[in-house]
């Protein structure tokens, strides 16, 4: 792995408690890959980004890059920042008001001789597609724009690996999710491994080679976005990611092997699901994403709309069971029904997972 992150943690001498801010975290980082830190806020995500900058020492474990180590708090080693070679990207973009946008990416390599500083300048804003807008000071440039000129100068003096924290937070809806896809490309095509922080899902799955999902200061889970969504590993992760709701279930035996009692009747074919004896009596919660929930007015099993918000091509409906219990359906925007009316719905699940039935359902 480029990136290896080994039980770290860190702490903060006036954290609450004494908790840890970030706690026992493993992952690696391949050479050229992106990846994503994920979680709602006071989760870690920053501290830990901070202490692979080395902004923040390891108060455990140990950092390393390329086979160097940057941290290890056995020994006590901590490499300043500046000697990581390891450039940042911030939510504000930090550019200079007062210099060009030529000069803001000129900035980071100013040690260069001057032919090859105008060339490295000219090859990251040909990079991010600026070029035409070089002599322009940045309060001319739209969001997007900022931040794209922010990208090429942290990528100029070609850092072993760039951070980014937030980097599309202050932008529109619209804008983050298309410039996390151009930043994409342009990571790709620079060769460049990158960490990046964010609480939006889309942008991490607009990003990410690999996302890590983060809760209370510890990694629950580190994988690619589609395992995330349909392998999550725990149950914060499966009520993180995507939406869904998690019903009473139980795994019994039946005629061709393991199903899955459900109140929406059987679910067959868990290949990688637990066998019964692997929750009391079989007993589990079982995750009913909105894309398992099937609209089918031929279905024997009745939902009612209790709520539902319009998303453009589909409306995401909140629908109750005769049982009492809730789930969650994405269904196309032309099946517009009323709230409060009565619809078939069906299962249509081809991920099984289930969970240990919570202690506190409520």
């Amino acid at each position: 792995m480029f990136l290896s992150l080994e039980s770290v943690a860190v702490r903060y001498a006036r954290s609450s408690g004494g908790r840890a801010a970030v706690e026992g975290v493993t992952l690696g980082l391949a050479p050229g890959k992106i990846g994503v830190l994920i979680g709602p806020s006071g989760c870690g995500k920053t501290s830990l980004l901070r202490a692979v900058a080395g902004l923040e020492h390891c108060a455990e474990g140990r950092v390393t890059m390329a086979g160097d180590t940057l941290s290890d708090a056995a020994t006590g080693l901590h490499l300043a920042p500046e000697r990581r070679r390891i450039g940042m990207v911030f939510q504000d973009y930090a550019l200079f008001p007062h210099l060009s946008v030529a000069d803001n990416v000129a900035f980071g390599v100013a040690g260069l001789e001057r032919a090859a500083r105008s060339r490295r300048v000219q090859q990251m804003l040909d990079l991010v597609g600026l070029a035409h807008a070089a002599r322009r000071a940045p309060h001319e440039l739209s969001g997007g724009q900022q931040q794209r000129v922010a990208l090429a100068r942290a990528l100029a003096p070609a850092p072993r690996l760039l951070l980014l924290d937030e980097p599309f937070s202050s932008l529109d809806v619209d804008l983050r999710e298309r410039l996390a896809q151009e930043v994409r490309v342009i990571l790709k095509e620079s060769g460049t491994t990158a960490l990046l922080v964010t609480h939006d899902q889309l942008e991490a799955f607009a990003v990410g080679d690999v996302i890590g999902v983060m809760h209370k200061g510890r990694l629950e889970q580190w994988d690619d976005a589609y395992t995330l969504y349909h392998r999550p590993a725990t149950r914060f992760v499966a009520h993180f990611i995507g939406h869904g709701v998690f019903a009473p279930a139980q795994i019994v035996a039946c005629a061709g092997g393991p199903c899955v009692h459900t109140p929406l009747g059987e679910l067959h074919d868990i290949a990688g699901c637990p066998l019964p004896e692997a929750y009391p009596d079989g007993v589990c919660d079982v995750l009913l994403r909105a894309d398992d929930i099937v609209h089918d007015d031929t279905s024997p099993v009745r939902a009612m709309i209790e709520r539902k918000a319009f998303r453009g091509s589909e409306f995401l409906l909140t629908l109750r069971l005769d049982s009492g219990e809730r789930v969650l359906a994405h269904v196309p925007s032309h099946h517009d029904h009323e709230v409060g009316e009565w619809i078939g719905i069906r299962a249509e699940v081809d991920h099984v997972v289930t969970f240990a039935r919570a202690a506190d359902k409520a």
